[in-house]
């Protein structure tokens, strides 16, 4: 879902795509910069005795949290309104709806809360997620802004 959210700003905010269609706003997240993952993986790889070890932020964003995130990354400011299937938000400054609910995607088996633990990656590898998430929503919608201006 994170690609699709910064993927879909980014072209709305070309103004080449309308409406992000989502499923569960409420969904909770642990969202990381994948460039700490495979630091983090590689640490393992170093480590002495081979192990088990989570990698994660800590740390949970809704969905909604994120999509707002990554608007603001775009400059757009939203207002939302309405509730579960209903729910939308606005563009702010146009009043266009930009983000709708859509039911057909929600997940059957919809998990609400996914946090990880990284407490033994930390004390062990020494590893720890700095990147937060309004900075990885930032870098991912300027990624994708610039690829769509590429072509």
């Amino acid at each position: 879902v994170t690609r699709k959210i910064t993927d879909s700003v980014a072209r709305i905010s070309l103004g080449s795509d309308e409406v992000l269609n989502l499923g569960n706003l409420n969904a909770l997240r642990d969202w990381g910069y994948a460039d700490e993952y495979v630091e983090g993986m590689w640490r393992m790889l170093q480590a002495d005795t081979p192990d088990t070890f989570v990698l994660a932020t800590g740390k949970t964003t809704s969905v909604r949290d994120f999509v707002r995130l990554s608007f603001e990354a775009a400059d757009i400011e939203l207002e939302f309104e309405g509730t579960e299937d209903s729910e939308c938000a606005r563009d702010k400054d146009s009043g266009r709806i930009v983000v709708q609910v859509d039911s057909k995607f929600y997940r059957p088996a919809e998990v609400h809360l996914l946090l990880g633990d990284a407490s033994k990656a930390k004390s062990v590898l020494g590893w720890e997620a700095k990147v937060s998430v309004g900075e990885l929503a930032t870098m991912m919608v300027k990624a994708d802004i610039d690829r769509h201006k590429r072509g």
